[in-house]
Protein backbone atom coordinates (compact mmCIF):
# COMPACT_ATOMS: atom_id res chain seq x y z
CA UNK A 1 0.00 0.00 0.00
CA UNK A 2 1.31 3.24 -1.01
CA UNK A 3 2.00 5.89 1.81
CA UNK A 4 1.98 8.97 -0.24
CA UNK A 5 -1.44 9.17 -1.62
CA UNK A 6 -1.55 13.06 -2.75
CA UNK A 7 -0.25 13.83 -6.05
CA UNK A 8 0.96 17.18 -6.40
CA UNK A 9 1.91 18.88 -9.31
CA UNK A 10 3.85 22.16 -10.15
CA UNK A 11 6.06 24.00 -12.50
CA UNK A 12 9.01 25.44 -11.95
CA UNK A 13 11.08 28.00 -14.54
CA UNK A 14 14.81 27.23 -16.11
CA UNK A 15 16.56 28.96 -12.99
CA UNK A 16 14.07 26.71 -9.88
CA UNK A 17 14.28 23.86 -11.89
CA UNK A 18 18.28 23.97 -12.02
CA UNK A 19 18.60 24.60 -8.49
CA UNK A 20 16.23 22.03 -7.66
CA UNK A 21 17.97 19.61 -9.53
CA UNK A 22 21.61 20.88 -8.52
CA UNK A 23 20.83 21.02 -4.74
CA UNK A 24 19.02 17.48 -4.87
CA UNK A 25 22.38 16.29 -7.09
CA UNK A 26 24.27 17.63 -3.56
CA UNK A 27 22.47 16.09 -1.26
CA UNK A 28 22.57 12.51 -2.55
CA UNK A 29 18.84 12.30 -2.67
CA UNK A 30 15.92 12.44 -5.94
CA UNK A 31 14.35 15.62 -6.38
CA UNK A 32 11.08 14.16 -4.76
CA UNK A 33 13.05 13.98 -1.63
CA UNK A 34 13.89 16.80 -1.52
CA UNK A 35 11.40 18.75 -1.87
CA UNK A 36 9.59 16.57 0.97
CA UNK A 37 12.32 16.77 3.59
CA UNK A 38 12.41 20.81 2.73
CA UNK A 39 8.56 20.64 3.40
CA UNK A 40 8.95 19.23 6.50
CA UNK A 41 12.08 21.55 7.79
CA UNK A 42 14.60 18.76 7.63
CA UNK A 43 18.32 20.11 7.53
CA UNK A 44 19.81 18.96 4.42
CA UNK A 45 23.30 18.78 4.18
CA UNK A 46 25.57 17.90 1.49
CA UNK A 47 26.74 14.95 0.47
CA UNK A 48 30.22 14.40 1.17
CA UNK A 49 33.05 14.31 -1.19
CA UNK A 50 35.50 10.97 -2.31
CA UNK A 51 38.26 12.42 0.19
CA UNK A 52 35.28 12.33 3.04
CA UNK A 53 35.16 8.44 2.41
CA UNK A 54 38.83 7.72 2.08
CA UNK A 55 38.94 9.11 5.53
CA UNK A 56 36.77 6.98 6.78
CA UNK A 57 38.59 3.92 5.03
CA UNK A 58 41.54 5.18 6.88
CA UNK A 59 40.10 5.21 10.36
CA UNK A 60 38.72 2.34 9.89
CA UNK A 61 42.25 0.95 9.35
CA UNK A 62 43.73 2.94 11.96
CA UNK A 63 41.06 1.29 14.55
CA UNK A 64 41.43 -2.20 13.49
CA UNK A 65 45.41 -1.70 14.58
CA UNK A 66 44.82 -0.01 17.78
CA UNK A 67 42.27 -3.03 18.31
CA UNK A 68 44.74 -5.82 17.19
CA UNK A 69 47.04 -3.81 19.97
CA UNK A 70 44.63 -4.71 22.68
CA UNK A 71 43.85 -8.09 21.66
CA UNK A 72 47.39 -9.00 21.86
CA UNK A 73 48.19 -6.81 25.22
CA UNK A 74 44.98 -8.84 26.80
CA UNK A 75 46.51 -12.10 25.11
CA UNK A 76 50.28 -12.00 25.97
CA UNK A 77 50.18 -8.85 28.98
CA UNK A 78 52.32 -6.95 26.91
CA UNK A 79 52.38 -4.21 23.92
CA UNK A 80 54.63 -4.33 21.02
CA UNK A 81 55.64 -0.56 21.74
CA UNK A 82 56.74 0.21 18.03
CA UNK A 83 53.66 -0.99 16.61
CA UNK A 84 51.89 1.11 19.02
CA UNK A 85 54.20 4.05 18.50
CA UNK A 86 53.24 3.91 14.86
CA UNK A 87 49.49 3.48 15.43
CA UNK A 88 49.45 6.58 17.46
CA UNK A 89 51.49 8.44 14.93
CA UNK A 90 49.39 7.42 12.01
CA UNK A 91 45.68 8.16 14.90
CA UNK A 92 47.58 11.95 15.57
CA UNK A 93 48.42 12.31 11.57
CA UNK A 94 45.20 11.55 10.65
CA UNK A 95 43.12 13.85 13.03
CA UNK A 96 45.40 16.36 12.01
CA UNK A 97 44.39 16.22 8.80
CA UNK A 98 40.78 15.75 9.47
CA UNK A 99 41.09 19.22 11.15
CA UNK A 100 42.69 20.92 8.84
CA UNK A 101 40.22 19.77 6.01
CA UNK A 102 36.98 20.32 8.00
CA UNK A 103 37.63 22.36 10.97
CA UNK A 104 40.23 24.84 10.15
CA UNK A 105 39.32 27.71 7.76
CA UNK A 106 43.44 28.94 7.89
CA UNK A 107 46.61 28.17 9.23
CA UNK A 108 46.48 31.72 11.06
CA UNK A 109 43.28 29.67 12.50
CA UNK A 110 44.76 26.41 13.53
CA UNK A 111 47.44 28.37 15.38
CA UNK A 112 45.29 30.97 16.88
CA UNK A 113 43.19 27.46 18.54
CA UNK A 114 46.60 25.34 19.08
CA UNK A 115 47.64 28.44 22.21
Amino acid sequence: MRTRNHKKQFWLNDEEAKALKDKSAKAGINESDFIRKVLLDYKLKEKPDKEFYEYIKLLRSISNNMNQLAYKANAFGYIDEEYYKKAVINLTNFIDELKSKYVYNTKEEKNQLKV
